[in-house]
């Protein structure tokens, strides 16, 4: 058997992805009408995923921002250094430039990267390379992707104060009275973002994106992930490690159809790649002695209990 060889567990460079019909059509109603792509599904889905692949794939400058409890929505639009600014004013003591410490956000960059380099207006443009763009090789395009990650981590404010900016692609620095809008040779973004479910988003968020929910993977699907990914990886997708992704395949059907009681969710698509990539370096297969210990590590996890 082949010796896998990792190079992480999601290296979310974009590389790899199964697109269905359903979820292209998806993307091509976001762009149609011009409306942020809100992808909801199990943790382990794949639905970060997906922006990296399209940026890759249409050759699109890319962006991500992972949304914690403290994002605020500015943060995506743009944060100021007033810390640094007051140091600087009190040492100095003369007019300074707002426009140093501005730093644009991942929709700035998405919407105007021009106006995003000069800060508006306030600085010489420094033919700086753009520094949140994932793909670097790609900076010239004049199209971007944006990853909006985990948005119901948020305070239900941020969803809020988002659909201007989202909806009319222009929005005012507060600290230096900057308008910025779209640029007109720069193409509307496809805005991508992600919810676990955790919170309730607000309806007037909801209304305005175009919603899908990833569907529960088939074991065809699994098969074809496991495929793609070991590939990649240069492993060999021989007989033995196909019946091996077919089996690991039909255990995570199993699980999810009939271990449910008490569990907080489901096992995900990347907990399956976690297990195919467990029994092959481990030498472990359904059967093994150590396979019922691999299986709950994996696959059939067990709920956390208050301690």
């Amino acid at each position: 058997m082949t010796r896998f060889v990792s190079h992480g567990p999601d290296p979310r460079d974009g590389r790899i992805y199964v697109l269905s019909q359903e979820l292209q059509l998806a993307i091509d109603v976001a762009l149609a009408t011009d409306r942020p792509l809100l992808l909801s599904g199990d943790p382990g889905s794949g639905k970060s995923s997906l922006a990296p692949f399209y940026a890759r794939e249409k050759r699109l400058r890319y962006y991500e921002h992972v949304v914690t409890s403290q994002t605020q929505a500015a943060d995506l639009l743009w944060t100021f250094d007033s810390v640094r600014r007051l140091g600087d004013a009190q040492m100095h003591r003369g007019r300074l430039n707002d426009g140093v410490y501005v730093n644009p956000g991942v929709l700035w960059w998405s919407l105007a990267p021009e106006s995003a380099r000069t800060r508006g207006g306030l600085l010489q443009d420094t033919h700086r390379h753009d520094p949140l763009n994932r793909f670097h090789d790609e900076r010239g395009t004049r199209g971007a992707v944006v990853l909006i990650d985990e948005i119901d981590k948020a305070d239900p404010d941020v969803p809020n104060s988002l659909l201007v900016p989202l909806g009319s692609q222009e929005f005012t620095i507060a600290e230096t009275g900057t308008i910025v809008r779209r640029e007109p040779d720069v193409a509307a973004p496809l805005i991508i973002i992600t919810t676990n479910g955790e919170r309730q988003l607000p309806q007037a968020f909801l209304r305005r994106c175009v919603t899908y929910t990833l569907p529960a993977p088939t074991p065809e699907d699994l098969v074809r992930i496991a495929q793609l990914h070991l590939e990649h990886e240069g492993v060999l997708f021989d007989n033995e490690t196909v019946d091996l992704a077919v089996t690991l395949a039909d255990e995570l059907i199993h699980v999810r159809d009939n271990e449910q009681s008490g569990r907080e969710r489901l096992p995900s698509t990347a907990e399956y790649l976690d297990a195919l990539r467990a029994c092959r370096e481990l030498h472990v297969h359904p059967g093994h002695p150590q396979w019922p210990l691999v299986r709950s590590l994996t696959l059939a996890k067990s709920p956390q209990q208050d301690g």
